[in-house]
C-alpha cells in the first residue's frame, strides 16, 4: 500500500483554517448571544435584634427598598441614615448576625394577586399557610400603591347588607363607604365582620379577612367558621401573627388591600376586614422607638394618622371608566374602658366615614351584638339604603333614643304615667327585635317585616321572652305567604299602604297562637296572685 506523502505546508493551511472557522462560529454566539450584566451592591449587618438591623455600606440603597439577608430572609430599608441603614426585618433574624453580607434587591415589597388567591391562607409575605402548595396568581403589585385619584371616584349609592338588623337599619354601610368597628375586648367586634362576611354569600362580593396580631387559637376559629359556612369560596385571610415580626405586623394590612384592590380593579365589589389596627399601631410604635425615631403623642410616632389614613384612602367606589369596582373597609379598633377619645381611636374616627360602637354595658345585659345606636353613625350608607328600610327606621330609632331616655330617668325609681311607660315597654321590644344569634344573619325582607311589626305594636301585647318565637312565625309566614312583596323589597321598590296593610294582616295572623298563649299564661299568673291574696286573708 502506497502511502501518502507527508506535507507540512498543507497541513498548517488546514489548521489554519480550521482555528479561523472556529473562531468566527465564536465571534458570532457572542454576538448573538444576551448579555446580562447587573451591579451588584451589598453592605454588611452591623447589628440585628427584635426584629430590626442596621446595616452598613449600602451607599445606594432606595426608600422602602427591599434588602436580602442571608437565608432568603427580606427586610424594608426604613431609616436611610447618613452612617447606616435602619432594617424592618420580614422574616426570623435567629441565624443572622453582625458580619452578614446583605445585598441590595432593586425591588420594593410586593405581593402576589390574582383569582387563585381566593379561598387561600397567607401571611403578609405571601407564604401560604394552608398546605395546599404554592399559591396560584396572576402577577405580583408593591404593597404601598397610591389611592384612586378624586376624578376616578363615584359617590357610594349600592347598600352593603351585613345580616344585622341593628346595622342595616340604623346605622346602613355602603359599598365604597369605610366603617369603623370599636369597642373594649371581647365584646363582639370580630362577630360583626364575621356574620357581614357570611352574608355576602349570594351577593357577589368578595371578602378580604386581615388578621394583625391576634392569637393563633383565634384565628384558626375564625377560618373554621367561614369554611363552615361555604365563605372562604370567596374569601382571602392575611394572617400576621402576634408570635411573628412586627415587620410582617406592619405592611399586613397594606398587603391585604393591594390584594383587595386587584379584585376593585376587576369591577367587582370588595369587603376588607382589618383586625384589628390597634395591635397595628402598636406594632409601628415598637418598630418606630426601636429605630429611634421621635414619639409624640401616646410614644406614638407623628406619622402614625398618616399610616392609617394613606391605607384607608385606597377604600372607594370607582366611576365606570376605572371598572366601577369598590372597596369597602371595616377597621377594628380596641379601646380601653371604654375611652373614644384616646388617640389612635380618635384618629381614625375621623378617617372613616362613621363607626359601629359596642357597649360593655349592653353586652353585659346579653344584648348582643352589642351596638350603642347613640354613639354609631353612618354618615354616607343612609343614602344607599333600600327604599322600604326608610319606611320604618326614622320611627324606629327615635322611638329607640326616647326609650333609652327614659329607661334611664326610671332607675330613679320616680313614678311614671302610661304613656312613659307604654313607651318604655315598646322600647324594650325593639331593644330585643334588634338582638341577634352570632351566625345567622337574617335576608332583608324579613327583616323590614320583623320592624315593621314592632314599629306598629304587634308585640306589645307578648311577653319580651316570647319575642324571638314571635321573629320567627312572622319570618315563616312571609317567606311562605308574600314572595311578590318580599321581591319588591330585594329589588329596591318602595313599599305603599297596601302592601305595609298586607304584611301586617299576615304577621298578625301568624302572632294569634302565640298571643293566645301569653293571654292563659296571664290569666293564670292573676288567679294564681288572687289564691295567695284570699289565703292570707
Amino acid at each position: 500500500m502506497q502511502k501518502t506523502p507527508y506535507d507540512p505546508a498543507s497541513l498548517r493551511s488546514n489548521l489554519r483554517d480550521a482555528i479561523d472557522s472556529a473562531d468566527q462560529a465564536l465571534q458570532q454566539a457572542l454576538k448573538e448571544a444576551p448579555v446580562h450584566l447587573r451591579v451588584e451592591q451589598s453592605g454588611t449587618v452591623v447589628s440585628i435584634g427584635n426584629g430590626i438591623a442596621r446595616v452598613s455600606g449600602l451607599s445606594g440603597v432606595q426608600a422602602e427598598e427591599l434588602l436580602e439577608f442571608p437565608g432568603g430572609i427580606t427586610g424594608i430599608a426604613f431609616n436611610l441614615d447618613p452612617d447606616q441603614i435602619g432594617v424592618i426585618m420580614l422574616g426570623s433574624d435567629e441565624h443572622i448576625s453582625a458580619g452578614d453580607r446583605v445585598r441590595l434587591t432593586g425591588r420594593v415589597v410586593d405581593i402576589p394577586v390574582g383569582e387563585g388567591l381566593l379561598g387561600r391562607v397567607m401571611d403578609a409575605a405571601a407564604r401560604p399557610l394552608d398546605n395546599r402548595g404554592p399559591l396560584n396568581f396572576s402577577e405580583r403589585r408593591s404593597v404601598e400603591r397610591d389611592a384612586p385619584p378624586i376624578m376616578a371616584r363615584s359617590p357610594v349609592t349600592v347598600p352593603l347588607q351585613t345580616g344585622l338588623k341593628v346595622v342595616d337599619a340604623l346605622i346602613p354601610v355602603g359599598r365604597g363607604q369605610r366603617e369603623l368597628i370599636l369597642g373594649d375586648r371581647q365584646i363582639g367586634k370580630t362577630a360583626i365582620a364575621l356574620d357581614t362576611i357570611i352574608n355576602q354569600a349570594d351577593k357577589e362580593v368578595v371578602c378580604v379577612y386581615c388578621s394583625i396580631g391576634q392569637q393563633g387559637a383565634d384565628v384558626a376559629k375564625f377560618i373554621a367558621q367561614l369554611r363552615k359556612y361555604g365563605a372562604m369560596e370567596y374569601t382571602t385571610v392575611v394572617v400576621a401573627s402576634g408570635d411573628g415580626p412586627p415587620g410582617l405586623r406592619f405592611i399586613a394590612p397594606f398587603a391585604a388591600t393591594t390584594v383587595a384592590e386587584y379584585f376593585m380593579e376587576q369591577g367587582k365589589d370588595v369587603l376588607i376586614v382589618y383586625d384589628d389596627l390597634t395591635l397595628h399601631a402598636r406594632a409601628y410604635r415598637e418598630l418606630s422607638l426601636l429605630l429611634e425615631r421621635p414619639p409624640g403623642r401616646e410614644a406614638y410616632p407623628g406619622d402614625i394618622f398618616y399610616l392609617h389614613s394613606r391605607l384607608l384612602e385606597r377604600s372607594t367606589h370607582l366611576n365606570e371608566e376605572y371598572g366601577g369596582g369598590s372597596l369597602t373597609a371595616m377597621p377594628i379598633i380596641e379601646t380601653q374602658a371604654q375611652n373614644i377619645s384616646a388617640y389612635i381611636p380618635t384618629n381614625l374616627i375621623s378617617i372613616t366615614d362613621g363607626q359601629i360602637y359596642l357597649s360593655p354595658t349592653l353586652f353585659q345585659r346579653n344584648h348582643l351584638p352589642a351596638v350603642d345606636v347613640g354613639k354609631s353613625v353612618s354618615r354616607v350608607g343612609g343614602k344607599t339604603q333600600l327604599p322600604a328600610y326608610r319606611t320604618v327606621t326614622g320611627d324606629l330609632r327615635l322611638a329607640y333614643a326616647q326609650f333609652e331616655e327614659l329607661e334611664m330617668f326610671s332607675r330613679f325609681g320616680t313614678r311614671l304615667d302610661q304613656k312613659t311607660r307604654d313607651t318604655i315597654e315598646r322600647g324594650r321590644r325593639v331593644r330585643k327585635v334588634l338582638t341577634q344569634p352570632e351566625l345567622k344573619p337574617m335576608p332583608i325582607p324579613e327583616q323590614i317585616v320583623v320592624l315593621i311589626a314592632v314599629n306598629n305594636g304587634l308585640f306589645d301585647a307578648l311577653e319580651v321572652e316570647s319575642i324571638p318565637k314571635a321573629e320567627t312565625l312572622i319570618r315563616e309566614a312571609i317567606g311562605d305567604g308574600l314572595p311578590e312583596i318580599c321581591n319588591k323589597i330585594e329589588d329596591g321598590e318602595l313599599l305603599n299602604e297596601e302592601d305595609e296593610k298586607t304584611i301586617l294582616d299576615t304577621a298578625k295572623t301568624a302572632l294569634e297562637p302565640l298571643l293566645t298563649s301569653d293571654e292563659d299564661k296571664n290569666e293564670n299568673e292573676n288567679e294564681n296572685e288572687n289564691d295567695e291574696d284570699d289565703d292570707g286573708k
